[in-house]
């Protein structure tokens, strides 16, 4: 048998979607090791949660480092010496370098809270708002250089209710990304979502198209 996927995590915040990773695990949904949780944040609930259940923690402060290269290369070059073969950012809010992450191409995923390419960085929910968007969601990619702006995988989606704001907005999106990061990681420990020539594949074929997510998981759009 295979040995189970080594998984590294990055994340700045309360680590709602490292808690998605690890209760996927619980049920046997998800063949990985966390090998460790990283965080630029000394304070970041990530870390607690993975303390909490015996995976290793590191966090580095971009403070001591004279600039983001130096940051991000001493990061990465732990992140490969802790085993990870799949680096998962959960919240890590950081820009980051390209250099540091060549060696990562296909090897590590992001999920951000809008429907890809909309609204790539921050304050994605109150953008959706004003733009009059009838459907929002969350989008799982493959990380490049570009600030969420690699190849998208996979997709959730819902309607924008009438009269909403941002904050009601963003609580009926987390269950999805709950739903959606696990799901994705999960086709990746199974060997059916890769990457090959530059390019996310699906069951040995390129993706044309990012996998939506419906009642019975990810399914081709």
């Amino acid at each position: 048998m295979p040995h189970p996927l080594r998984i590294a995590v990055l994340a700045s915040g309360r680590g709602s979607n490292l808690a998605a990773l690890l209760a996927a695990r619980e049920r046997g949904e998800l063949a990985a090791e966390f090998v460790l949780v990283a965080s630029d944040k000394v304070q970041a609930g990530a870390l607690k949660l993975a303390e909490a259940v015996g995976i290793p923690t590191l966090v580095l402060d971009p403070k001591a480092y004279p600039d983001r290269r130096a940051f991000d290369l001493d990061l990465f070059g732990r992140l490969a010496a802790s085993g990870a073969e799949l680096v998962v950012l959960a919240g890590f809010m950081r820009i980051l370098d390209g250099e540091a992450i060549a060696p990562w191409a296909g090897r590590m995923l992001n999920i951000h809270p809008s429907l890809l390419p909309k609204y790539r960085g921050l304050h994605t929910h109150r953008r959706a708002l004003e733009a009059g968007d009838l459907e929002h969601g969350a989008s799982v990619h493959f990380v490049t250089a570009e600030l969420d702006g690699g190849p998208v995988v996979a997709q959730a989606r819902l309607p924008v209710e009438p009269g909403e704001d941002e904050q009601h907005l963003a609580q009926r999106l987390l269950p999805l990304e709950h739903r959606l990061l696990p799901a994705t990681v999960g086709l990746i420990t199974q060997g059916r979502l890769g990457w090959r020539d530059g390019a996310p594949t699906f069951d040995g074929q390129p993706l044309a198209a990012p996998l939506r997510l419906g009642p019975q998981g990810l399914l081709p759009a």
